[in-house]
C-alpha cells in the first residue's frame, strides 16, 4: 500500500519562481504543499516566529535572525524568496532641499519597523560603504519587531497611530524614509543615493553578491517527525524556480539556491544586525541551518 503524502501548511508570495509550485506544476510524491492565502505576505512572519502558526513559510531574514538569537523552533532552508539591491529604497523629499548619505546625521528617518531587513540592509550599506554616521539619527517606526523579545535600540520611536509614512516625508515630519516592497514614484521623491542602479551595480562588482530579503523556514516540529522533509521541500521549491526559468536580473542571481550560494549575504547581513544591535547575540551562518539542510 503507497503512503500517504504528508500535507504541510504552506505561506509563499506568488511570485514567478512560485506559480510552477502553486499551480501544481511541480509536485512531489512525498509532499503535498496546501497553500494558505496570506496578503501581504510579511503578515505571516510574526505568527510563525512566534506560534509556528504553519508548517513551511517565506520569512524575511531579520526575523528569522531574530528569531534563532532567542531560540524559536525553525528550521532555515537555504532558499531564496525574494532578494534585491537596497540603493534605491530611501527617499527624501527634493522640495525640501537636498539630502545623500552624509547629510543624514542627526536626521529623522521612517522605517516600517526598525528590524524591517531592507532598513538593515540600507543601513549598513550607508554605514559601511558611504561613511553614515547614524548615532544621532532619530527612527520612527510604525511597528515593532516580528520577534517580541528583540527590542529596538535607543533612540527609535512609535509614529502616532494617525500617521503614514508617506504624508510624514512629504509635509517634512521626517527628513527621509525607507521603504519595502511599495517604493512610490512620487516625482518630488528622491533616492538619497544618487543613481541607485548604477550604484547597486558597483556595489555588486565589489561585494559579489546580492541582498537577501526572503528565504523560508520550516517548524521544527514537522523536521523531527521527519528530518527528510528538508530536503523534499528544497527540492520542490528549486524544481519550481528552475521550471519558471526566473530569477537572473542582469546576469546576477536574485535567488540564490545552496548554503555556499547565500553564505556571502548572510554573514553580511548578520554582520549589519549585530551592529545595529537588531540580534540579542552575533550568530555564525552554519548555526542557522541543521545538519539536513547543510547537505543541500
Amino acid at each position: 500500500m503507497a503512503k500517504s503524502l504528508t500535507v504541510l501548511r504552506t505561506v509563499l508570495g506568488t511570485y514567478p519562481h512560485t506559480l510552477p509550485l502553486m499551480r501544481g506544476e511541480v509536485t512531489s510524491p512525498k509532499v503535498a504543499l496546501d497553500f494558505v492565502e496570506i496578503k501581504p505576505t510579511n503578515r505571516a512572519f510574526k505568527p510563525m516566529a512566534m506560534e509556528q502558526a504553519f508548517d513551511i513559510c517565506e520569512m524575511a531574514v531579520v526575523t528569522y535572525l531574530q528569531a534563532r538569537s532567542v531560540n524559536k523552533p525553525l528550521t532555515l532552508l537555504p532558499a531564496v524568496m525574494f532578494g534585491r539591491f537596497q540603493h534605491g529604497c530611501m527617499l527624501y523629499n527634493a522640495e525640501r532641499g537636498s539630502i545623500g548619505p552624509l547629510d543624514l546625521a542627526g536626521r529623522k528617518i521612517a522605517v516600517r519597523a526598525y528590524a524591517q531587513t531592507t532598513g538593515v540592509w540600507l543601513r549598513g550599506i550607508l554605514a559601511n560603504d558611504y561613511g553614515t554616521n547614524f548615532d544621532r539619527t532619530r527612527w520612527v517606526t510604525f511597528e515593532d519587531a516580528h520577534v517580541t523579545e528583540c527590542r529596538d535600540p535607543p533612540g527609535v520611536e512609535r509614529a502616532a497611530s494617525d500617521k503614514a509614512l508617506t504624508r510624514m516625508l512629504l509635509e517634512g515630519e521626517v527628513d527621509a524614509a525607507i521603504y519595502g516592497a511599495d517604493v512610490p514614484t512620487d516625482p518630488r521623491l528622491k533616492s538619497v543615493i544618487a543613481d541607485p542602479e548604477v550604484a547597486a551595480q558597483g556595489w555588486y562588482r565589489k561585494y559579489g553578491f546580492s541582498p537577501i530579503n526572503h528565504m523560508v523556514v520550516i517548524n521544527e516540529a514537522v523536521v523531527r517527525e521527519n528530518p527528510q522533509i528538508v530536503k523534499e521541500v528544497y527540492q520542490l521549491l528549486l524544481a519550481s524556480k528552475r521550471a519558471a526559468g526566473h530569477g537572473t536580473v542582469n546576469d546576477i542571481d536574485m535567488l540564490p539556491f545552496g548554503i555556499a550560494a547565500v553564505r556571502p549575504a548572510l554573514e553580511r547581513i548578520i554582520d549589519y544586525a549585530a551592529q545595529q544591535q537588531v540580534i540579542a547575540r552575533r550568530l555564525s551562518v552554519d548555526q542557522l541551518f541543521d545538519d539536513v539542510a547543510r547537505t543541500l
